[in-house]
């Protein structure tokens, strides 16, 4: 069976998609792009075969060339249109986060169970695509076989070239920092109980906004997370992960990158976005959600309720951000 796929938003990531979609995933066929502007939305259907394009994401989601539909449109718009999606039946990925705040991601997991009832086969897979990068992976595995003894602290960096246009410091939290707030207590294992916020002296880069951030997050078995996340390091993006245990360390190594020697000197080259590090990831993930949409069983994927509570940690964060960083216990979403 080949799966006809929409996919709403064609900005970066949405491009990006199309093209892994077309390229890397076996089983799918990209059959509609929308987005607001169509004259961007022509030119991604125009490099693909037999692509329609339209400036209405919901008339995607309706249009029934399409059984299963992609969210990579801004943040703001990610409730409303998974909401539609479930509403028709059809299954989406949405990136990260399901939605900017805790009411909306409410709202997508009220109107998913609405629509399959309890127990029910799930509709929304959410994009944290770090659980199927081949390296956190292996640090997961590593982990679980108890490679380094018992978790004690993990320390996480997550840096960029540049914030992109309207960043806050609110945004780098639930845009950027949500990929640590789901990674932490995936690999550990254990929920996120408490957060505070902190922050050094921000780069006159983006003098309004706070960056760079630290966020310190304790999990349930009592071990301590540190995230940096700093969106306008400049140099490169990069992003690191190390795990301290009471036998030993694991520590992510970076991708192969181009090392070169020239006037006696030694230069390593990062890449300007998520783009290049995460290629695997993104293609292994878009993999796994459509052989599990053309099987017709759960994708093996982030659910609504994985980006609800994710969600409800980053809430936690921002309310310590706008209360002089105190310690803030994070509620655990009703069932």
């Amino acid at each position: 069976m080949t799966v006809r796929v929409g996919v709403v938003g064609t900005g970066i990531m949405g491009a990006d998609h199309s093209n892994t979609l077309h390229r890397h995933v076996s089983g799918a066929a990209v059959t509609m792009v929308a987005d607001l502007d169509l004259a961007r939305a022509r030119e991604v259907a125009a490099a693909l075969p037999d692509v329609r394009a339209t400036d209405d994401g919901f008339a995607l989601i309706g249009d029934p060339a399409v059984d299963a539909v992609v969210v990579a449109s801004a943040d703001a718009t990610h409730a409303d249109l998974a909401v539609a999606a479930v509403q028709a039946g059809k299954p989406v990925m949405c990136e990260k986060p399901l939605a900017p705040t805790l009411p909306e991601c409410r709202r997508v997991v009220e109107a998913e169970l609405a629509a399959v009832g309890a127990g029910g086969p799930p509709l929304v897979s959410v994009g944290f695509m770090r659980r199927f990068d081949p390296g956190y992976l292996e640090l997961r595995s590593a982990l679980e076989a108890g490679a380094c003894g018992t978790p004690l602290l993990v320390h996480c960096v997550s840096r960029g070239v540049a914030s992109g246009p309207g960043s806050t410091s609110e945004s780098s939290v639930i845009g950027s920092a949500i990929h640590e707030l789901d990674t932490v207590p995936w690999l550990l294992d254990a929920p996120v109980v408490e957060v505070s916020w902190h922050a050094p002296r921000s780069t006159a880069v983006v003098p309004d906004m706070q960056d760079p951030q630290l966020l310190l997050l304790r999990t349930a078995d009592g071990a301590l997370t540190t995230v940096e996340v700093f969106l306008n390091a400049r140099y490169g993006y990069d992003i690191r992960c190390e795990v301290v245990g009471d036998r030993g360390t694991l520590a992510l190594t970076n991708p192969a990158r181009m090392v070169a020697d020239a006037d006696r000197r030694r230069a390593t080259g990062y890449p300007a976005d998520w783009r290049p590090r995460f290629a695997d990831a993104y293609r292994l993930e878009l993999q796994a959600w459509v052989d599990a949409v053309a099987a017709d069983r759960p994708p093996p994927l982030a659910t609504a309720r994985d980006g609800l509570i994710a969600d409800a940690v980053a809430d936690a964060v921002i309310t310590s951000m706008h209360d002089g960083g105190r310690t803030v216990a994070v509620e655990p979403p009703a069932r």
